[in-house]
């Protein structure tokens, strides 16, 4: 399940404007993403060739179950990323930032490390 970077980041967007809207559409992303219709289309495209979403005839974007299984996973990097960065008192703004990066490129291994220690610090222990 390779993806690049920008791949990832149009997954995730599509995930997340999916939760937020009836549907999803290329002029949706692109107003999200700050990108062109054009960029957008050639991005939904090579998506669409890589079975990670489809498109149906009015337009409307879903992504395929590779496709969400990749968004999801980009999400939740995302968010346990930024709440680290966050806690350890790097502002809101620069931990989004870097979450976005770091996120892409984070080994499994490292972040699933990441992610055991940080559930042990919010996850009330039984003992408390």
């Amino acid at each position: 399940m390779k993806t690049n970077e920008s791949a990832e980041n149009y997954l995730e967007t599509i995930l997340l404007l999916s939760k937020k809207l009836p549907v999803v559409r290329s002029v949706d992303i692109a107003n999200e993403l700050g990108y062109k219709k054009s960029s957008v289309s050639v991005a939904m495209k090579n998506l669409r060739e890589k079975k990670q979403i489809t498109v149906t005839d009015a337009g409307f974007i879903y992504l395929t179950d590779s496709g969400k299984e990749i968004a999801e996973m980009i999400y939740e990097r995302h968010s346990i990323l930024t709440h680290c960065l966050t806690t350890l008192g790097v502002s809101e703004e620069t931990a989004e930032e870097d979450a976005c990066k770091i996120e892409h490129v984070i080994s499994k291994e490292s972040f699933e490390a990441i992610k055991e220690a940080w559930l042990k610090n919010v996850t009330p222990s039984a003992e408390k």
